[in-house]
Protein backbone atom coordinates (compact mmCIF):
# COMPACT_ATOMS: atom_id res chain seq x y z
CA UNK A 1 0.00 0.00 0.00
CA UNK A 2 1.10 3.42 -1.35
CA UNK A 3 1.40 6.23 1.46
CA UNK A 4 0.72 9.62 1.18
CA UNK A 5 2.10 12.57 2.30
CA UNK A 6 1.24 16.68 2.56
CA UNK A 7 2.85 17.60 -0.47
CA UNK A 8 1.19 21.68 -0.16
CA UNK A 9 -0.48 23.42 2.42
CA UNK A 10 -2.97 25.21 -0.44
CA UNK A 11 -6.68 25.64 1.11
CA UNK A 12 -9.04 24.54 -1.09
CA UNK A 13 -12.54 24.84 0.36
CA UNK A 14 -10.70 25.59 3.60
CA UNK A 15 -9.38 22.57 4.01
CA UNK A 16 -5.42 20.46 3.46
CA UNK A 17 -5.15 18.75 0.08
CA UNK A 18 -2.69 16.12 0.44
CA UNK A 19 -1.83 14.29 -3.06
CA UNK A 20 -1.13 10.69 -2.78
CA UNK A 21 2.87 9.96 -3.81
CA UNK A 22 3.53 6.26 -5.29
CA UNK A 23 6.73 5.57 -4.22
CA UNK A 24 7.07 1.89 -5.36
CA UNK A 25 4.85 1.38 -8.41
CA UNK A 26 3.91 3.42 -11.20
CA UNK A 27 0.49 3.13 -10.89
CA UNK A 28 -2.15 5.64 -11.50
CA UNK A 29 -2.80 8.73 -8.90
CA UNK A 30 -6.01 10.13 -7.37
CA UNK A 31 -6.51 13.34 -8.69
CA UNK A 32 -6.53 16.41 -7.05
CA UNK A 33 -10.05 19.14 -7.18
CA UNK A 34 -10.32 20.84 -10.55
CA UNK A 35 -8.45 24.16 -10.58
CA UNK A 36 -6.09 23.54 -7.64
CA UNK A 37 -1.93 24.83 -8.26
CA UNK A 38 0.49 22.41 -6.92
CA UNK A 39 3.99 23.04 -7.59
CA UNK A 40 4.21 25.16 -10.88
CA UNK A 41 1.46 22.77 -12.74
CA UNK A 42 -2.42 23.99 -13.34
CA UNK A 43 -4.71 20.92 -12.53
CA UNK A 44 -7.78 21.06 -14.95
CA UNK A 45 -10.98 19.84 -14.39
CA UNK A 46 -10.35 16.68 -16.58
CA UNK A 47 -6.62 15.82 -14.88
CA UNK A 48 -5.00 17.16 -17.19
CA UNK A 49 -1.71 19.01 -15.93
CA UNK A 50 -0.58 22.40 -17.70
CA UNK A 51 3.09 23.62 -16.77
CA UNK A 52 3.43 27.18 -16.60
CA UNK A 53 5.93 28.52 -18.63
CA UNK A 54 9.57 29.02 -16.25
CA UNK A 55 10.18 32.19 -14.98
CA UNK A 56 11.47 35.13 -17.01
CA UNK A 57 10.54 33.31 -20.78
CA UNK A 58 8.81 35.36 -22.91
CA UNK A 59 5.18 34.17 -24.07
CA UNK A 60 4.48 33.93 -27.33
CA UNK A 61 6.63 31.14 -28.78
CA UNK A 62 10.13 30.24 -30.13
CA UNK A 63 10.64 33.47 -32.52
CA UNK A 64 9.72 35.59 -29.63
CA UNK A 65 12.20 33.96 -27.21
CA UNK A 66 14.38 34.14 -29.57
CA UNK A 67 14.17 37.91 -30.39
CA UNK A 68 14.18 38.32 -26.28
CA UNK A 69 17.79 36.75 -26.49
CA UNK A 70 19.12 39.24 -28.92
CA UNK A 71 17.98 42.36 -27.48
CA UNK A 72 19.74 41.37 -24.27
CA UNK A 73 23.21 39.44 -25.18
CA UNK A 74 23.38 41.33 -28.89
CA UNK A 75 23.83 39.04 -32.34
CA UNK A 76 27.33 37.31 -31.30
CA UNK A 77 26.23 36.94 -27.31
CA UNK A 78 27.46 40.01 -26.38
CA UNK A 79 30.10 40.33 -23.57
CA UNK A 80 29.72 36.48 -22.77
CA UNK A 81 30.76 35.65 -26.62
CA UNK A 82 34.23 37.62 -26.54
CA UNK A 83 34.92 38.98 -23.29
CA UNK A 84 34.23 35.79 -20.95
CA UNK A 85 31.60 37.84 -19.24
CA UNK A 86 28.48 36.23 -20.58
CA UNK A 87 26.98 32.23 -20.23
CA UNK A 88 29.77 30.64 -22.46
CA UNK A 89 32.44 32.89 -21.20
CA UNK A 90 34.13 29.65 -20.08
CA UNK A 91 34.23 28.39 -24.07
CA UNK A 92 36.88 31.30 -24.58
CA UNK A 93 38.85 32.27 -21.76
CA UNK A 94 38.34 35.22 -19.14
CA UNK A 95 41.08 36.86 -16.96
CA UNK A 96 41.11 33.98 -14.37
CA UNK A 97 42.51 31.39 -16.90
CA UNK A 98 45.28 30.30 -16.36
CA UNK A 99 48.21 29.88 -18.53
CA UNK A 100 47.92 27.20 -21.59
CA UNK A 101 44.53 26.68 -20.98
CA UNK A 102 42.23 26.65 -24.09
CA UNK A 103 41.16 30.02 -24.07
CA UNK A 104 44.21 31.67 -22.97
CA UNK A 105 47.33 31.50 -25.66
CA UNK A 106 51.39 31.08 -23.81
CA UNK A 107 53.04 34.27 -23.56
CA UNK A 108 57.12 34.05 -24.90
CA UNK A 109 58.10 33.81 -21.28
CA UNK A 110 56.24 30.97 -20.43
CA UNK A 111 56.72 29.48 -23.65
CA UNK A 112 60.17 29.32 -23.26
CA UNK A 113 59.92 28.15 -19.15
CA UNK A 114 57.48 25.32 -20.33
CA UNK A 115 59.91 24.16 -23.45
CA UNK A 116 63.64 24.59 -20.61
CA UNK A 117 61.05 22.43 -18.35
CA UNK A 118 60.67 19.37 -20.79
CA UNK A 119 64.23 19.27 -21.74
CA UNK A 120 65.85 16.28 -19.92
CA UNK A 121 68.40 17.65 -17.55
CA UNK A 122 72.17 16.70 -17.91
CA UNK A 123 72.07 13.65 -15.21
CA UNK A 124 69.34 12.29 -17.63
CA UNK A 125 71.80 13.03 -20.54
CA UNK A 126 74.75 11.62 -18.72
CA UNK A 127 72.87 8.61 -17.96
CA UNK A 128 71.34 8.13 -21.34
CA UNK A 129 74.78 8.34 -23.47
CA UNK A 130 76.82 6.35 -20.80
CA UNK A 131 73.92 3.28 -21.22
CA UNK A 132 73.93 3.67 -25.37
CA UNK A 133 78.28 3.48 -24.46
CA UNK A 134 77.68 0.03 -22.60
CA UNK A 135 74.70 -1.09 -25.03
CA UNK A 136 77.41 -0.74 -27.81
CA UNK A 137 80.56 -2.16 -26.08
CA UNK A 138 78.20 -5.01 -25.18
CA UNK A 139 77.57 -5.59 -28.90
CA UNK A 140 81.31 -5.04 -30.07
CA UNK A 141 82.71 -7.81 -27.55
CA UNK A 142 79.68 -10.05 -28.72
CA UNK A 143 80.58 -9.62 -32.18
CA UNK A 144 84.42 -10.35 -31.28
CA UNK A 145 83.94 -13.58 -29.29
CA UNK A 146 81.55 -14.51 -32.39
CA UNK A 147 84.28 -13.61 -34.55
CA UNK A 148 87.30 -15.46 -32.03
CA UNK A 149 84.80 -18.86 -31.19
CA UNK A 150 83.09 -19.34 -34.63
CA UNK A 151 84.46 -17.41 -37.72
CA UNK A 152 88.19 -18.13 -37.06
CA UNK A 153 87.49 -21.74 -36.88
CA UNK A 154 85.36 -21.60 -40.29
CA UNK A 155 88.37 -19.57 -41.88
CA UNK A 156 90.74 -21.98 -40.35
CA UNK A 157 89.40 -25.21 -41.23
CA UNK A 158 88.75 -23.90 -44.96
CA UNK A 159 92.29 -23.12 -45.10
CA UNK A 160 93.83 -25.99 -43.79
CA UNK A 161 91.60 -28.00 -45.50
CA UNK A 162 92.91 -26.52 -49.11
CA UNK A 163 96.33 -26.74 -47.96
CA UNK A 164 96.14 -30.69 -47.32
CA UNK A 165 94.37 -30.82 -50.78
CA UNK A 166 97.44 -28.81 -52.47
CA UNK A 167 99.68 -31.40 -50.75
CA UNK A 168 97.59 -34.62 -51.69
CA UNK A 169 97.43 -33.36 -55.29
CA UNK A 170 101.37 -32.78 -55.16
CA UNK A 171 102.42 -36.18 -54.30
CA UNK A 172 100.12 -37.72 -56.87
CA UNK A 173 101.35 -36.28 -59.53
CA UNK A 174 104.87 -37.16 -58.45
CA UNK A 175 106.30 -33.31 -57.56
CA UNK A 176 108.64 -34.13 -55.09
CA UNK A 177 109.20 -31.35 -52.25
CA UNK A 178 112.90 -30.25 -50.91
CA UNK A 179 113.99 -31.83 -47.93
CA UNK A 180 114.31 -28.32 -46.70
CA UNK A 181 111.35 -26.48 -45.97
CA UNK A 182 110.71 -22.80 -45.83
CA UNK A 183 108.05 -20.81 -42.86
CA UNK A 184 104.61 -21.77 -43.71
CA UNK A 185 105.25 -24.18 -45.89
CA UNK A 186 103.17 -27.91 -45.74
CA UNK A 187 104.88 -30.99 -46.08
CA UNK A 188 103.17 -33.72 -43.93
CA UNK A 189 99.98 -34.47 -42.61
CA UNK A 190 99.02 -35.39 -38.75
CA UNK A 191 96.48 -37.92 -38.43
CA UNK A 192 95.23 -38.71 -34.79
CA UNK A 193 92.27 -41.33 -35.30
CA UNK A 194 91.31 -41.19 -31.88
CA UNK A 195 89.96 -37.63 -32.14
CA UNK A 196 88.65 -37.31 -36.03
CA UNK A 197 91.93 -35.21 -36.55
CA UNK A 198 93.67 -34.36 -39.88
CA UNK A 199 95.51 -31.48 -40.48
CA UNK A 200 98.71 -30.12 -42.49
CA UNK A 201 101.62 -29.36 -40.53
CA UNK A 202 103.58 -26.66 -42.30
CA UNK A 203 107.22 -25.73 -40.91
CA UNK A 204 107.55 -23.24 -38.52
CA UNK A 205 105.20 -21.82 -35.83
CA UNK A 206 104.44 -18.63 -36.37
CA UNK A 207 100.92 -17.81 -35.65
CA UNK A 208 99.96 -15.22 -38.65
CA UNK A 209 101.69 -18.05 -41.56
CA UNK A 210 100.71 -21.17 -39.36
CA UNK A 211 98.82 -21.81 -36.52
CA UNK A 212 96.43 -19.27 -36.88
CA UNK A 213 95.66 -20.81 -40.78
CA UNK A 214 94.19 -24.36 -38.52
CA UNK A 215 97.82 -25.99 -39.38
CA UNK A 216 99.95 -27.54 -36.94
CA UNK A 217 103.50 -26.27 -37.10
CA UNK A 218 106.69 -27.65 -36.44
CA UNK A 219 109.68 -26.74 -34.43
CA UNK A 220 112.12 -26.54 -36.97
CA UNK A 221 113.44 -22.95 -36.63
CA UNK A 222 116.47 -21.19 -34.04
CA UNK A 223 116.86 -22.68 -30.70
CA UNK A 224 113.84 -24.41 -30.94
CA UNK A 225 114.51 -26.85 -33.96
CA UNK A 226 113.81 -30.30 -33.38
CA UNK A 227 114.11 -33.13 -35.55
CA UNK A 228 111.93 -34.53 -38.81
CA UNK A 229 110.45 -37.52 -38.83
CA UNK A 230 112.69 -39.73 -41.00
CA UNK A 231 115.01 -39.08 -38.42
CA UNK A 232 116.91 -41.85 -37.25
CA UNK A 233 116.56 -40.45 -33.57
CA UNK A 234 115.49 -37.10 -32.45
CA UNK A 235 112.26 -35.54 -31.45
CA UNK A 236 109.89 -34.34 -33.76
CA UNK A 237 108.10 -31.78 -31.86
CA UNK A 238 105.04 -30.04 -33.07
CA UNK A 239 102.39 -27.05 -31.80
CA UNK A 240 98.93 -26.19 -32.57
CA UNK A 241 95.95 -24.17 -31.35
CA UNK A 242 93.88 -25.77 -28.35
CA UNK A 243 91.27 -23.11 -28.76
CA UNK A 244 90.09 -20.74 -32.16
CA UNK A 245 91.68 -20.82 -35.40
CA UNK A 246 90.95 -24.32 -36.34
CA UNK A 247 92.16 -25.65 -32.27
CA UNK A 248 93.56 -28.92 -33.99
CA UNK A 249 94.66 -29.43 -30.47
CA UNK A 250 91.88 -29.16 -28.33
CA UNK A 251 91.26 -32.46 -27.28
CA UNK A 252 94.69 -33.85 -26.98
CA UNK A 253 94.14 -34.31 -23.63
CA UNK A 254 91.84 -37.33 -23.91
CA UNK A 255 94.31 -39.45 -25.40
CA UNK A 256 95.52 -42.45 -23.91
CA UNK A 257 98.47 -44.35 -23.69
CA UNK A 258 98.81 -46.29 -26.69
CA UNK A 259 96.53 -44.75 -28.78
CA UNK A 260 98.08 -43.63 -32.32
CA UNK A 261 99.33 -40.50 -34.08
CA UNK A 262 100.44 -40.47 -37.46
CA UNK A 263 102.51 -38.66 -39.46
CA UNK A 264 101.74 -38.89 -43.19
CA UNK A 265 104.60 -37.71 -45.63
CA UNK A 266 105.02 -38.02 -49.58
CA UNK A 267 107.01 -41.20 -49.33
CA UNK A 268 105.79 -42.94 -45.87
CA UNK A 269 103.79 -43.28 -42.79
CA UNK A 270 105.16 -42.35 -39.34
CA UNK A 271 103.43 -44.37 -36.64
CA UNK A 272 103.34 -43.61 -32.99
CA UNK A 273 102.16 -44.47 -29.92
CA UNK A 274 100.75 -42.05 -27.14
CA UNK A 275 103.37 -42.50 -23.95
CA UNK A 276 102.59 -39.79 -21.69
CA UNK A 277 101.59 -36.57 -20.65
CA UNK A 278 102.32 -33.25 -18.56
CA UNK A 279 99.29 -31.35 -17.95
CA UNK A 280 100.85 -28.51 -17.17
CA UNK A 281 104.00 -26.61 -17.45
CA UNK A 282 105.76 -23.50 -18.07
CA UNK A 283 105.93 -21.59 -21.39
CA UNK A 284 109.42 -21.66 -21.02
CA UNK A 285 110.11 -25.21 -20.49
CA UNK A 286 111.52 -25.93 -23.92
CA UNK A 287 113.66 -29.23 -22.03
CA UNK A 288 109.96 -30.82 -23.21
CA UNK A 289 111.40 -30.65 -27.15
CA UNK A 290 114.79 -32.19 -26.42
CA UNK A 291 116.04 -35.29 -28.16
CA UNK A 292 115.23 -37.15 -25.06
CA UNK A 293 112.38 -34.82 -23.52
CA UNK A 294 112.50 -34.01 -19.91
CA UNK A 295 109.89 -35.26 -17.72
CA UNK A 296 108.94 -37.97 -21.17
CA UNK A 297 109.66 -40.66 -18.83
CA UNK A 298 112.01 -41.99 -21.88
CA UNK A 299 115.38 -42.69 -20.59
CA UNK A 300 117.51 -42.34 -23.47
CA UNK A 301 117.18 -41.81 -27.73
CA UNK A 302 114.69 -42.72 -30.03
CA UNK A 303 112.34 -41.60 -32.38
CA UNK A 304 110.00 -39.46 -30.13
CA UNK A 305 106.76 -37.26 -31.14
CA UNK A 306 105.92 -34.19 -28.73
CA UNK A 307 102.59 -31.91 -29.31
CA UNK A 308 102.29 -28.66 -27.62
CA UNK A 309 99.15 -26.54 -26.52
CA UNK A 310 97.95 -24.01 -24.41
CA UNK A 311 96.39 -24.40 -20.90
CA UNK A 312 93.83 -24.19 -19.40
CA UNK A 313 91.33 -23.71 -22.45
CA UNK A 314 91.04 -20.50 -23.75
CA UNK A 315 93.98 -19.14 -21.88
CA UNK A 316 97.62 -19.16 -22.64
CA UNK A 317 98.95 -19.00 -19.78
CA UNK A 318 100.47 -22.59 -19.19
CA UNK A 319 101.35 -25.83 -21.54
CA UNK A 320 99.87 -29.12 -22.30
CA UNK A 321 102.48 -31.73 -23.22
CA UNK A 322 101.41 -35.11 -24.88
CA UNK A 323 104.20 -37.39 -26.13
CA UNK A 324 104.33 -40.48 -28.18
CA UNK A 325 107.31 -42.86 -29.40
CA UNK A 326 107.37 -44.61 -32.85
CA UNK A 327 106.35 -47.59 -33.39
CA UNK A 328 106.08 -48.50 -37.11
CA UNK A 329 107.46 -46.62 -40.40
CA UNK A 330 105.55 -47.69 -43.51
CA UNK A 331 106.37 -46.85 -47.04
CA UNK A 332 102.88 -45.42 -49.01
CA UNK A 333 103.82 -47.94 -51.28
CA UNK A 334 102.12 -50.96 -48.92
CA UNK A 335 99.26 -48.39 -48.19
CA UNK A 336 97.73 -47.21 -45.13
CA UNK A 337 99.05 -48.26 -41.63
CA UNK A 338 96.50 -50.24 -39.61
CA UNK A 339 95.84 -47.05 -36.91
CA UNK A 340 94.37 -45.52 -40.07
CA UNK A 341 92.39 -48.62 -41.59
CA UNK A 342 90.57 -49.27 -38.77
Amino acid sequence: MTAVRPEREDLYGGEPYERPIDEETVALRVPPPPGFVFGGESISASGASTAAPPTGTPAGGRAARRKAAKGRHGRHGGHGAHGGHGGDGGVHGGPEDPPGSAGRPLSRVEARRRARARKPGAAVVASRAVGEVFITAGVLMLLFVTYQLWWTNVRAHAQADREASSLQDDWASGRRNPGAFSPGQGFAILHIPKLDVVVPIAEGISNKKVLDKGMVGHYGEDALKTAMPDARTGNFGLAGHRNTHGEPFRYINRLQPGDSIVVETQDEYFVYKMASMLPVTSPSNVSVLDPVPSGSGFTGPGRYITLTTCTPEFTSKYRLIVWGKMVEERPRSKGKPDALVE
